[in-house]
């Protein structure tokens, strides 16, 4: 922030999900046990990924990247808000609180253009075999990973930037679990129209772009799989999606709540409720969803945990 806004404030104060010392107590221990999970998924996803010569193909590189970016996103949010349990009032240098947000929008955003980049893979797999190993070569693939993470620092940029423009001079407290930019700018005494506009039409503009990638992907995958002459293998071909359809309708239902419907709809709980479950919640669940949803990872996770040698 300008040098005048750390003048006159330092720091923020982080009030959390409620302040009843028993419900602190109970959910510190729910919340450190989802953590704890959340690393171990995704660090053992993206082992095995890389252990395991037969997940050597462009989606599962995708997926080991996601379960990067989950690790990262979650890891943004969850050790502030647990500290939050344990203490009366959670403080964050403005600096910190800065860092935050643009690690959380950095995340946030990566993860979507890696939904659509996975959903792209779907695509070309399903409705294009022949090409496949053309279309989704390693040079495409890396490029689609490197987009991914350069649009998400963007963002990041853009919210950070916004927020520096920003003069706080009055209350400090910020009702929420972490510091998002929506209760921010509601304590901000300078806040202008550019401040608040171009953070929903950037944020927006990637939800609509990577939600009309998918869905495009979708809609030429599900005509694909109805043309298919054979049951089985209408089954096969749908299967290999269910596990990423899943974890697109978890994210982008969750952020689409957050970051596009107009805030007067929903409240400042529902905002905590919403936003806790896509920052610490879905980096939990999307290892299990691809784990337990995908062959190929429970035949790479079954020869593991058999001894086996993977390339055998």
């Amino acid at each position: 922030m300008a040098t005048g806004n750390y003048t006159t404030m330092t720091e923020f104060i982080i009030l959390g999900l409620t302040d009843d010392p028993t419900v602190c107590a109970l959910l510190f221990v729910v919340f450190i046990g989802i953590y704890v999970v959340t690393i171990m998924g995704n660090i053992s996803i993206i082992m095995l990924i890389r252990g395991s010569p037969q997940l050597h193909i462009p989606m599962y590189l995708f997926l080991c990247h996601l379960a990067f970016v989950d690790m990262g996103y979650s890891s943004s949010v969850t050790p502030v808000m647990l500290i939050g349990f344990l203490r009366e009032e959670t403080s964050l240098p403005v600096a910190g609180c800065v860092a935050q947000l643009c690690s959380v929008v950095t995340f946030g955003t990566t993860e979507c253009f890696l939904l659509a980049a996975m959903a792209c893979d779907r695509y070309v797999a399903i409705c294009s075999p022949l090409l496949y190993s053309t279309h989704m070569s390693p040079r495409i693939c890396i490029l689609l990973v490197g987009i991914s993470y350069l649009g998400g620092c963007v963002n990041g940029w853009i919210f950070t930037g916004c927020l520096l423009s920003l003069s706080f001079c009055g209350p400090n407290k910020v009702n929420h679990f972490f510091c998002d930019y929506s209760p921010l700018l509601k304590l901000s005494c300078s806040h202008d129209f550019t401040s608040d506009v171009i953070p929903t039409i950037s944020s927006g503009s990637i939800i609509v772009v990577t939600v009309f990638v998918i869905a495009i992907s979708y809609i030429y995958i599900l005509i694909t799989i109805l043309k298919m002459p054979s049951t089985q293998g209408r089954h096969k071909a749908f299967s290999t999606c269910t596990s990423h359809l899943t974890a697109v309708t978890l994210f982008f239902g969750t952020i689409t709540f957050i970051y596009v419907m107009p805030k007067s709809s929903y409240s400042t709980e529902q905002n905590k409720v919403v936003s806790m479950f896509y920052t610490v919640v879905i980096p939990m669940l999307n290892p299990l969803i691809y784990s337990l949803r995908n062959k190929d990872v429970k035949e790479a996770m079954r020869k593991l945990m058999a001894g086996t040698h993977w390339w055998s």
